[in-house]
């Protein structure tokens, strides 16, 4: 919440993410504006950061590694952009079974997180 807050704010997402770490938020939006920018390697760099944060405040929030991860939940948002951007990021660089199971992982989640 702090990152979309400063992202709001006018932050660059560069920013955000070098001060606030762990916002799973700001690393898979940096992830999309990579991917968007035609560049994939940094895509799939900002996509697994975001992945991996978004990871560690689920499980901190009590969630046991299976079970939705609602995308209504704003918490749960940077995650599943990230789980997202990774899945597309991974596509174009030939990592198509990753791309698969991440997109596989973000169904099982919600349904709804492929239109974040």
């Amino acid at each position: 919440m702090a990152a979309r807050a400063a992202l709001a704010d006018g932050a660059a997402l560069r920013e955000v993410a070098g001060r606030i770490p762990a916002a799973s938020y700001a690393w898979g939006m940096l992830a999309r504006e990579s991917l968007d920018a035609g560049d994939p390697v940094a895509a799939y760099a900002f996509a697994r950061t975001g992945y991996h944060r978004g990871l560690d405040a689920l499980r901190r929030a009590g969630w046991r590694g299976a079970g939705p991860v609602p995308a209504d939940h704003v918490p749960n948002q940077g995650f599943l952009i990230a789980l997202i951007a990774l899945a597309d990021a991974a596509e174009a660089i030939g990592e198509t079974d990753e791309a698969e199971r991440c997109r596989t992982f973000a169904d099982e989640s919600d349904p709804a997180a492929r239109s974040l």
